[in-house]
């Protein structure tokens, strides 16, 4: 099992986000209060983050010209930084989270599963794109899932797969379709239902966010969100478990969660009639 979060509000540092709040993603690594599978997560973890409006950015803008201060943060594609080693083992994390600020986070702390390997290209966050993505939980004989499901996995597609994970196959499923365009609230819970069916027992609490958005899926085990109090820089938090602040909320077993830095929703774990609410960038009410 892990332990995941995923931020999106306020400009703010990445060490304000992971390890500066009381038992936040930092703390979990070694003291979980309710990971119901392993005891600590000390197989790797992950940062990714988008880059705050204005910040130096080496890809050339579609215009040919400098992007301008007040770009959307998406616009630009997500940095990740990931290790093999347990969190509190890296010496340069305290340095860089000190410094590193962004207004969207998705960040993982890692249990491998057995049989996966155990090198840091299967830590948490994966990307495509602009898309990033975790996956807190585990597929019993997740080799043979993609032939299941009727999505084999063509001979190109393995020989870009990161590692030998079950996350990293899932992730493979879910981001050529976000690829097609498809909608992302669709995706997630379309997917999980169906892994779900074909192998009974599995784990599948899901984070993915482009940026400005974050849509998840809690299946198997804990997932809690916050939005920001009053006083308060505006931003919404999702994780596997609450720190010690105040004003979290848990999401419902087997549901959807979908959520903007000033709101998120929560609804059954059943295929969006209509995901068009849900898209990129539109506005939720607080639940």
């Amino acid at each position: 099992m892990c332990r995941h979060l995923a931020y999106i509000g306020a400009e703010t540092t990445l060490a304000a986000v992971v390890s500066e709040p009381p038992h936040g993603l930092y703390e979990q690594s070694w003291a979980p209060r309710l990971q119901r599978y392993g005891t600590v997560n000390a197989d790797g973890f992950g940062i990714g983050w988008y880059p705050a409006p204005g910040s130096a950015d080496p890809a050339p803008h579609p215009s040919g010209q400098a992007p301008p201060a007040d770009e959307p943060p998406a616009d630009k594609p997500p940095a990740r930084y990931r290790r093999a080693v347990p969190i509190w083992a890296d010496g340069n994390l305290p340095d860089l989270t000190r410094v590193v600020r962004s207004t969207a986070v998705l960040a993982a702390v890692r249990d491998a599963t057995a049989g996966t390997c155990q090198d840091e290209s299967a830590a948490a966050p994966f990307a495509h794109g602009r898309w990033l993505f975790s996956h807190n939980g585990a597929i019993p004989d997740w080799p043979a899932l993609p032939d299941d499901l009727g999505e084999p996995v063509t001979a190109a597609e393995v020989a870009t797969l990161e590692a030998r994970c079950d996350s990293v196959l899932l992730w493979l499923l879910l981001s050529r379709r976000l690829a097609a365009g498809e909608d992302p609230a669709h995706v997630l819970a379309d997917t999980a239902l169906r892994v779900a069916a074909a192998r009974p027992g599995s784990r599948l609490n899901l984070l993915l966010t482009d940026g400005r958005s974050i849509t998840g899926v809690r299946h198997g085990d804990t997932l809690w969100y916050r939005t920001a109090a009053d006083g308060e820089p505006p931003g919404v938090l999702v994780a596997s478990e609450p720190d010690d602040r105040d004003g979290w909320r848990e999401a419902p077993e087997h549901s959807l969660l979908t959520a903007t830095a000033t709101g998120v929703r929560t609804r059954p774990l059943t295929p969006p009639r209509d995901a068009c609410p849900d898209a990129p960038g539109a506005a939720l009410p607080p639940a």
